[in-house]
C-alpha cells in the first residue's frame, strides 16, 4: 500500500525558487531515511539529499546550501526547498522512501530551469 506521489516541480528561471512535495501513502514505521534523488538528460540517476528518521540530514555537495529537505511527520511528506536555481538543476526529480532496506520510488517531477 505504500506510495510516494511528488508535486511541485515546473519551469524556472536562474536563481529562482521551487520547493517540491512527496506525500507518502500507507502506514510508514520506523523508516531509515526519505529523500530525493535527480536524474538528468542523458545521465545517471545522483543523490541529492536525505533525512533521517532523526532529523538528520545529508546533501549532495551540488547543493549544499541552496536546498533544504524537511519532514512533516504528521502528513508523512517530505519537502525539498530548492533556492537559487540553475541550469544545471534541471533534471527530474524522484522522491525514495527507504524502510527495511527497501526503497519505494514515487514518478518523479520534471524541474527545468532557464538560464
Amino acid at each position: 500500500q505504500v506510495q510516494l506521489v511528488e508535486s511541485g516541480g515546473g519551469l524556472v528561471q536562474a536563481g529562482g525558487s521551487l520547493r517540491l512535495s512527496c506525500a507518502a501513502s500507507g502506514s510508514i514505521f520506523r523508516f531509515n531515511a526519505m529523500g530525493w534523488y535527480r536524474q538528468a538528460p542523458g545521465k545517471q540517476r545522483e543523490f541529492v539529499a536525505t533525512i533521517y528518521s532523526g532529523g538528520s540530514t545529508n546533501y549532495a555537495e551540488s547543493v549544499k546550501g541552496r536546498f533544504t529537505i524537511s519532514r512533516d511527520n504528521a502528513k508523512n511528506t517530505v519537502y525539498l526547498q530548492m533556492n537559487s536555481l540553475k541550469p544545471e538543476d534541471t533534471a527530474v526529480y524522484y522522491c525514495n522512501l527507504r524502510v527495511s532496506g527497501i526503497d519505494y520510488w514515487g514518478r518523479g517531477t520534471q524541474v527545468t530551469v532557464s538560464s
